[in-house]
């Protein structure tokens, strides 16, 4: 038979006293109210160093464990005799109630643990730590529980909540108790950190694969309690009771005898509501004082992670991605991403974690420039051809106080071997004019440099992301968005304004299609919304072998010539750059002109080109299906020079970069 014991840490505010209550309310729980407290404050007050300004006005009576004169007058004096025994010895009668009471399931201990007393406490055996008289309680414990064969189950709860939500009401109400100190050792939000870090130590010797511990955000559970608490007891591996969303007003036979100072809302509230505990003062709207903000500014990275390891967090997403997976990769969940200013080295950080402040050029007016570079084989593909590229970018945006190239090199390396990444991936580089001081779109209030955002992931050249190299993909023709000339916004410049190509994208994916066909001013074709666009043109030799005449001779591609369309009104792209060069090569002749669509419609073959997805077939524009066969392939010359390609990114060194060895 099971008791599971539940210590749940967290800062001082009423929402934890509502979870006491919560548990209080089941038949087959017994509620602890902080039962290390004593011994905190004990050691804060009683012991006359190291206090930080800590006080309360319960301080003498609650150290002496004896009630002042009021409370012995309402009859509450055994709340402060209580508190004199020990948390060991509080466990064992917890443990010796739930044992007479009969219950087959076992029951359960809930305590309310406040973060900071976190010292007190031997997470390694879940009990007290150190100190005189609480080893034999603990022993005693243990023997009730073996000689009754009673499993003892501890589980760790961490209940967070927005930093800001917290000290908004420090220096309220509550400021009278604590005297307004904002120390963050008596705010003890920085402490959960510690009690995780500590859960999760002691739990790397177990073997029963149970989570160490359980993160919840006060929040979710004040916006949808009933679903909260189901999945904290399934978690917990208890049974939910509907008695949990409610309980007595007024003063509760757990409450500790500080309880009067503190938990008047809750005593008000009568139970859980949408939004919170039942009660208005809880929604009202609170500013942080200036002298919290040291404290503000410690807490919230703590609360940052410890977000990340909620339920809600790892179900945030709202709608599922084309594939059905968030994650095409597994490995991706994980990926660490580079992220820092010129001004500043850099850091590595997982994806949850990365962020760019709201102040950067980026945020503020998509004022960036980026790369798509690919990583095969130990080697980076076309490195010198995309950092000059965006070098160029940057100066033609006029960006000031730039990353140098070896800083932004180096960079790619570290991010590179942080992610063991040597094949197979894909890095989205991002360099924005920077942060700025102030709300602005003046440059003049770029003072911090530039910022550099490196984004690696295990990405296929085919895939949910990308597009099928060998079956094709069909097109359709953009509607209002054309693309702009040099006179509006010249497209040489690789810039971070993209609407004018997520606009087409949209309408693509509503269409059923890959991607969208861009058109210039003028009508003529530019490129698609991600890629560049090659048309093949075939005499009656090269059609020969598109009219399903097997291909055995290197000769396959006479009279075929390849067109794209020029860069006046599109990127021209690195592997656009690079088709043509292999082309060249192998003899296939090459026009780089104005196209008009209706080329593209009857043209024997059709392709995009892009770092992402290298060389990928189009089968189908419009409605049309390319080519004189009628039926949907790919054709000869893409598959040539789709092998060209590949050959190139083995063999041709001289056009990647080497990435050097990782320890």
């Amino acid at each position: 038979m099971p008791i599971t014991i539940i210590h749940c840490w967290s800062a001082p505010r009423s929402r934890s006293t509502a979870l006491l209550y919560s548990f209080e309310a089941r038949e087959d729980c017994v509620a602890l109210d902080e039962p290390l407290y004593r011994r905190w404050l004990l050691e804060k007050i009683g012991g006359g160093t190291g206090n930080y300004g800590i006080s309360r006005p319960y301080a003498k009576p609650f150290l002496k464990g004896v009630a002042p004169s009021e409370d012995v007058d309402e009859g509450e004096a055994w709340r402060w005799e209580r508190e004199k025994a020990s948390f060991n010895e509080r466990i064992f009668t917890a443990v010796s109630a739930l044992i007479k009471s009969g219950k087959t399931d076992g029951g359960c201990i809930f305590l309310k643990q406040m973060a900071k007393f976190a010292h007190c406490f031997d997470f390694e055996s879940n009990w007290e730590s150190d100190r005189p008289g609480t080893d034999s309680w603990k022993d005693k414990c243990l023997k009730l529980a073996a000689d009754n064969e009673v499993e003892l189950k501890h589980k760790h709860i961490l209940l967070v909540r927005d930093p800001v939500s917290v000290l908004g009401s420090w220096m309220g109400k509550s400021g009278d108790v604590h005297g307004n100190n904002p120390h963050p050792d008596e705010i003890g939000i920085t402490q959960l950190l510690d009690v995780y870090s500590k859960v999760l130590g002691a739990s790397m010797s177990r073997e029963d694969g149970e989570e160490a511990v359980t993160v919840i955000d006060s929040d979710d559970l004040a916006a949808d309690p009933r679903k909260s608490l189901q999945e904290l007891c399934c978690v917990l591996g208890i049974g939910y009771s509907e008695a949990m969303l409610k309980w007595e007003s007024g003063p509760h036979k757990c409450d500790g005898p500080w309880a009067k100072w503190w938990y008047q809302d809750v005593w008000e509230s009568g139970g859980w509501v949408e939004d919170g505990i039942n009660h208005p003062r809880t929604k009202k709207y609170r500013t942080v004082p200036p002298e919290l903000m040291p404290a503000l500014r410690m807490s919230i990275p703590a609360y940052d992670f410890l977000r990340t390891l909620t339920s809600s967090y790892k179900q945030r997403a709202i709608t599922a991605p084309p594939s059905g997976k968030l994650f095409e990769d597994p490995r991706n969940e994980h990926v660490l991403v580079y992220v820092g200013t010129s001004a500043c080295r850099g850091r590595i950080v997982p994806r949850e974690m990365a962020a760019i402040s709201p102040f950067d050029s980026s945020v503020q007016g998509g004022d960036a420039t980026w790369e798509g570079i690919r990583v095969y084989n130990g080697r980076i593909f076309h490195l010198d051809h995309h950092l000059d590229r965006l070098f160029r970018s940057a100066k033609a945006l006029g960006f000031e106080n730039v990353h140098t190239r070896s800083e932004v090199t180096e960079a790619i390396f570290r991010v590179l071997a942080a992610n063991g990444m040597r094949d197979g991936a894909h890095m989205r580089l991002t360099l924005t004019r920077g942060q700025k001081c102030t709300s602005s779109m003046n440059p003049l209030f770029n003072v911090y440099g530039t910022t550099l955002i490196i984004l690696p992931e295990w990405k296929p050249t085919e895939g949910a992301t990308t597009y099928d190299n060998t079956k094709g993909v069909s097109l359709i023709t953009a509607g209002a968005c054309r693309r702009s000339p040099p006179s509006t916004l010249d497209n040489k410049v690789h810039h971070n304004n993209m609407i004018q190509n997520i606009l087409p994208k949209i309408q693509a994916n509503l269409a059923g299609a890959a991607d969208s066909i861009m058109l210039d001013v003028d009508g003529f074709v530019a490129e698609t919304n991600a890629t560049n666009l090659f048309l093949v043109r075939c005499d009656s030799r090269c059609r020969h072998h598109h009219d399903g005449v097997p291909v055995k001779d290197k000769n396959c591609c006479d009279g075929a010539v390849l067109v794209t369309p020029t860069a006046d009104a599109c990127l021209p792209g690195i592997t656009r750059e690079t088709v043509l060069l292999l082309a060249k090569e192998l003899g296939i002749e090459t026009e780089v002109r104005r196209v008009s669509l209706s080329e593209f419609y009857s043209a024997d073959e059709v392709f995009t080109t892009g770092t992402m997805g290298e060389l990928t077939p189009v089968t189908i524009i419009d409605g049309r299906v390319i080519g004189s066969s009628g039926v949907k392939k790919r054709g000869i010359v893409t598959d040539v020079l789709q092998k060209a390609y590949k050959e190139a990114i083995k063999l041709r060194l001289e056009w990647s970069t080497e990435i050097p060895p990782f320890s």
